[in-house]
């Protein structure tokens, strides 16, 4: 006889055993060759992840491997030093790295990412490291305080974040000193943005006034929950200043796309590029106001679709290129995890807050599927192993860097760390929206006649566990037909088809 689920009901035992997962782990640490272990090595693999991470089950059993993989990888980057953990983005030392091998260009990536680990030393430790134990968080672009707001709801509570607060705010008044043009937009040069070798080049670009007004809205947000008005009206009224000049004038009318605008000619660039979906990210752009038009080319193969992956500048502008000569990093072409990262966090934003019809669920799951399909290298000896690394050849799915670079450079990007997967999978996939109060709310974007079952289990979410379960049957998990939230055990919200759902946490 089945458990099946009634509201109130207490469940045990977990929905998951997470022993029936260990395969991948053992699977992953058989085919590795560990050239660079940090605190967490191979052979302890599994129990950190055991301990830490939600379990996740689903039909598609590619992308099931890819979210565990993506886990077994982010572990190795935990890296105890003399100033507590740090997340690091290479796991050999680079020359262009601040202290412990530090690079803030990946940060925010590692924050949204790593909230989903259920000790949240790692981060509290990380977060004090850049502000005042050594790191340099205006090495490049970071949208900091946006970061570590948004790992803040998923803890459900803002001690680190209003600790943190003074230091913010002085990171953001020292970008305004570094890179605030007269005219209020900010200018970045895109190697500074982790984007060399671009075709709309250095400039006022959407990337920088994007995250500095994610940033000021933190700010406010994190000085509200901490009873600093003054801060509040200071940073509301630069958000919203700066949110009207990124619409005013980074916005190209003609081409129904956020672009570069050059410090030199004053004129936008002619090129759409991927960074230009960056403002959704931060759910910049104004309803209903047109701008979703935008996101016509995300599934054009002239525009950004490919194969392997989103393309850094549309296919069909000259300037585009593929090339295995000069820079190993350019952005004039090649797909990089770093910036597919931003588009679907975007593209999940647009579809979870936005009215439109420009894309759809179809759209977010195929180009998640593409994603995760492209983590792969088929090694000398013709073995297919799961892989990340820099950036790809959008049409190949050869790692582009690393053929350049081997075999002079040591496997320099192996376990890349320097973008998201399962963050994608828990706020867009599963749609779990992390929020401050004690409403649980998820927004599947799995379309509706893709599958039948799946379940995210184990999630530490404001200090309760939850599990969000999808059994269009009944039959998988045996819990009644439907999508159910539980919150340590306990059923607080059900629905019987694939849908928005909120529930009271108890």
């Amino acid at each position: 006889m089945g458990r099946k689920a009634q509201k109130g009901t207490h469940l045990n035992v977990p929905v998951l055993d997470p022993d029936s997962f260990k395969k991948y782990i053992d699977n992953f640490n058989n085919t590795d060759e560990e050239l660079y272990a940090q605190y967490y090595p191979n052979d302890i693999a599994w129990d950190f992840l055991k301990n830490n991470i939600p379990f996740f089950d689903c039909p598609d059993k590619e992308l099931e491997r890819i979210y565990y993989f993506r886990w077994w990888t982010y572990r190795k980057h935990i890296k105890l030093t003399p100033d507590g953990f740090i997340i690091t983005e290479f796991l050999p030392d680079v020359s262009w790295s601040g202290k412990h091998n530090s690079i803030s260009c990946p940060g925010a990536h590692h924050f949204y990412e790593g909230r989903w680990l259920h000790n949240p030393r790692y981060l509290d430790d990380y977060a004090v490291f850049w502000f005042r134990k050594g790191g340099s968080p205006r090495s490049y672009s970071f949208w900091a305080a946006d970061a570590i707001f948004n790992c803040s709801m998923v803890k459900g509570n803002m001690d680190m974040a209003g600790e943190l607060l003074p230091d913010l705010v002085n990171n953001y008044y020292e970008w305004e000193k570094k890179r605030l043009e007269p005219d209020g937009l900010f200018w970045q040069i895109d190697d500074r943005d982790g984007m060399e070798v671009s075709v709309g080049g250095s400039g006022k670009r959407a990337t920088i006034n994007s995250y500095m007004y994610g940033d000021a809205k933190a700010i406010s947000e994190i000085a509200l929950l901490n009873g600093q008005p003054d801060i509040v009206e200071t940073f509301s009224a630069k958000g919203s200043h700066l949110k009207q000049l990124v619409l005013d004038k980074l916005w190209d009318e003609e081409a129904g796309f956020f672009k570069t605008l050059s410090r030199d000619t004053n004129e936008l660039t002619d090129v759409r590029e991927l960074h230009g979906y960056t403002p959704w990210y931060f759910n910049l752009p104004e309803k209903d106001a047109g701008y979703e038009t935008a996101w016509e080319h995300i599934m054009d193969k002239s525009g950004f679709y490919a194969p392997y992956g989103l393309t850094s500048a549309e296919q069909k502008h000259p300037g585009f290129k593929i090339s295995y000569q000069g820079h190993a990093c350019q952005w004039n072409g090649p797909s990089w995890p770093f910036a597919t990262s931003v588009t679907l966090t975007a593209m999940a934003n647009l579809l979870n807050n936005y009215e439109q019809d420009i894309v759809s669920k179809g759209d977010y799951f195929e180009q998640l599927r593409i994603y995760a399909g492209s983590h792969k290298l088929k090694k000398d000896n013709g073995e297919l192993v799961p892989w990340i690394d820099e950036n790809l050849d959008p049409y190949t799915g050869e790692w582009l860097s690393r053929k350049m670079l081997m075999p002079a450079s040591k496997e320099r990007g192996k376990d890349y760390n320097h973008s998201t997967f399962n963050d994608l999978i828990i706020t867009g996939l599963v749609g779990l929206r992390p929020r401050m109060d004690e409403i649980i709310e998820i927004n599947p974007l799995v379309p509706g006649d893709t599958w039948d079952w799946f379940c995210l289990d184990n999630i530490k979410y404001h200090d309760h566990i939850i599990t969000i379960v999808w059994d269009r049957n009944g039959s998988r998990y045996n819990l009644g037909k439907g999508l159910m939230i539980l919150s340590n055990g306990k059923l607080i919200a059900k629905t019987r088809h694939l849908d928005k759902l909120k529930g009271t946490l108890n």
